[in-house]
C-alpha cells in the first residue's frame, strides 16, 4: 500500500519495544498513533480521544484483551477494535468477535493486510458519524415541524 492513510490509531500492548516498532511503521505510513502499555491505559485514553481503530492486544497483565475490549465497547460501542495477538486460537478468536472486535488476527501481521483492515475501520466510522448526523437533523427538523 503506496498511498498514506489518514487514520488515528490507538495501539495497546503491554510490550514496550513492539509498540516503540509498530507506532512508528505506522506513523511512518501517515497515521497519528496513541499507544497504551496495559488495558486500564487504554480504557482512559479511549474516554478522551476519538480513534479510527484500536489495535489491541489479547494477552496483557492486569486487565486482558478481552476485558479491556469489553470495557472499552461498553463505553462506546461504535469503537472498531482489532485484535492482534501471539496467542490466537479459534476459541479466542469467536470469543472476541462475539465481545465485539471488528477483527482478529495473528501477530507477526502482513503490515499491508492490517493497513487494509485500519482503513476499513475508519470507513466504518465514517459512515456510523454520518448515520449519527443524518438522524440528528432529521430529530431536529421533526421537532421544528418540517
Amino acid at each position: 500500500m503506496s498511498e498514506e492513510l489518514k487514520a488515528s490509531v490507538l495501539i495497546v500492548d503491554d510490550e514496550e519495544q513492539f509498540l516503540d516498532v509498530f507506532s512508528k511503521r505506522l506513523q511512518g505510513r501517515g497515521m497519528r498513533v496513541d499507544t497504551a502499555a496495559s488495558g486500564e491505559d487504554a480504557v482512559k485514553r479511549a474516554k478522551g480521544k476519538e480513534f479510527d481503530a484500536i489495535v489491541l492486544d489479547l494477552v496483557m497483565p492486569g486487565l486482558n484483551g478481552i476485558e479491556t475490549l469489553k470495557r472499552l465497547k461498553d463505553e462506546n460501542p461504535d469503537l472498531q477494535i482489532i485484535v492482534l495477538t501471539g496467542h490466537a486460537t479459534v476459541e479466542k478468536g469467536v470469543e472476541a468477535i462475539k465481545a465485539g472486535a471488528m477483527d482478529f488476527l495473528e501477530k507477526p501481521v502482513d503490515l499491508n493486510k492490517l493497513l487494509g483492515i485500519i482503513g476499513e475501520a475508519q470507513h466504518r466510522k465514517i459512515l456510523i458519524v454520518e448515520k449519527k448526523a443524518e438522524e440528528h437533523v432529521k430529530d431536529i427538523l421533526k421537532t421544528k415541524g418540517w
